[in-house]
């Protein structure tokens, strides 16, 4: 068994912006939606049978509370933003799992979710389809790997420690320190990544530092490490077939016309042909 868990929040920017490169800024209402659906449509045809997306339902979340500068919903396009909800009520539509994050973010979302999935002998490998570089923390050898959009860079340990120059349980410190412009924080002034990784590789996790190493930005870096740190603590599902896929729901019917996407229904119903309607 193969677990597949995907960002749907990126999903659905990747597929906006790749839209109006062709569109000329005239966006489908559900265009966006539709070309998420599409997405992870070539999953299942292509053998994916526990599939799982976290979403955020709102961009904030309890690390705004900690810190100021974090990442907020501020600036998001409304044409983009309208189609967050939708994206959550056609996956539901469609069968396939779906964690809409209020509280948590979606890759707190996708960490859990990898968590779980990996306590469950039957599972092979979990598949995290993401681009953050947080969710690196989440691999496990070649067993729970992070999938790169951009080249379909598969990321297993070794990868993570190619890139980052340390294992991937210190992805947290490692960002704390030289900060993560996405997420909105900063890092530690004079602590570039090859700097940082050194520091982690000597001495461990930041907790573990010399006083001398951090001095005054000591509870600042601390501070930082837990915005990085992914929760694995969201109760998401009790058992990973909870995610298998078992095709669409009755109120499928009614999203291909509302996507303006008439194709997606012969693709939904050979990919669930012989599979039992939830």
């Amino acid at each position: 068994m193969i677990v597949h868990l995907i960002d749907g929040t990126y999903e659905l920017f990747r597929h906006f912006y790749g839209q109006r490169s062709w569109n000329k800024g005239k966006d489908k209402p559900f265009g966006a939606v539709a070309g998420v659906l599409h997405s992870v449509l070539e999953m299942i045809e292509t053998g994916a049978t526990h599939v799982g997306v976290a979403t955020d339902h709102v961009i904030e979340s309890f690390r705004n509370e900690l810190w100021p500068d974090y990442k907020t919903g501020e600036g998001i396009e409304p044409a983009l933003y309208a189609q967050f909800g939708p994206l959550e009520y056609a996956l539901d539509a469609m069968g396939v799992a779906v964690w809409p994050m209020t509280e948590l973010e979606a890759d707190d979302g996708l960490a859990s979710a990898a968590y779980l999935a990996a306590q469950d002998p039957r599972v092979e490998k979990v598949c995290i389809w993401a681009n953050d570089q947080d969710l690196s923390q989440c691999v496990r050898g070649d067993r729970v790997v992070q999938i790169i959009r951009k080249g379909m860079q598969v990321r297993n340990a070794e990868a993570v420690r190619a890139k980052f120059g340390v294992e991937p349980p210190l992805i947290p410190d490692y960002l704390a320190l030289v900060g993560d412009s996405q997420d909105g924080y900063p890092g530690i002034p004079g602590i570039g990544p090859s700097t940082a990784a050194s520091l982690l590789n000597r001495h461990g996790p930041i907790e573990s530092f010399p006083d001398s190493v951090l001095g005054a930005q000591r509870e600042r870096a601390i501070l930082f490490k837990t915005l990085a740190t992914l929760r694995t603590d969201a109760p998401l599902f009790a058992d990973v077939d909870e995610i298998e896929w078992r095709g669409p729901t009755a109120a499928f019917a009614e999203w291909p016309q509302r996507m303006a996407d008439e194709r997606i229904q012969a693709r939904v119903d050979k990919a669930g042909a012989g599979k039992s309607t939830k």
